[in-house]
């Protein structure tokens, strides 16, 4: 059974490689695909999902995303994402250095499935990265469309 891909919205070239490392080394071979902000975030879904003919792709199993992107940042494309009708569905989980419990609080009144503060150590990535593979993709239970 082939996994779901996993969309990474994260503007910080060294955290995208971190990222792309720590996945790999807990053994996710399947597609990770990265956006550095929210426009781009929005454009990679909607050539997933075509409105014109209603066909769609398979949806990421999740989105990690970031708080403090450029274009569009992490709170306007989670309120964006929990509006919208097919997209609201994919989990997202906010993957940020902010530790503001307003922020916290605010994320999850914006749709957010979780909020995890990122790791300082790349050992302490690799655990919340098999922590939330583990969870998302064998734990949960999402619809798939």
């Amino acid at each position: 059974m082939s996994k779901q891909p996993i969309l990474i919205a994260e503007d910080d070239a060294d955290d995208r490689y971190l990222l792309q490392t720590a996945f790999s080394e807990t053994g996710y071979a399947e597609q990770i695909d990265f956006v550095e902000n929210g426009i781009e975030l929005f454009n990679y879904l909607e050539k997933i999902y075509t409105g014109s003919n209603m066909e769609m792709k398979a949806l990421p199993g999740f989105i990690l995303l970031d708080l403090n992107m450029p274009k569009k940042d992490g709170r306007e494309v989670l309120k964006e994402l929990k509006q919208h009708p097919v997209f609201r569905k994919i989990p997202v989980i906010v993957f940020t250095t902010t530790k503001n419990e307003i922020e916290i609080k605010r994320c999850y009144e914006l749709g957010a499935n979780s909020y995890v503060v990122k790791p300082i150590s790349f050992d302490a990535l690799l655990k919340v990265v098999e922590n939330i593979r583990s969870f998302w993709f064998q734990t949960a239970s999402i619809p798939v469309s």
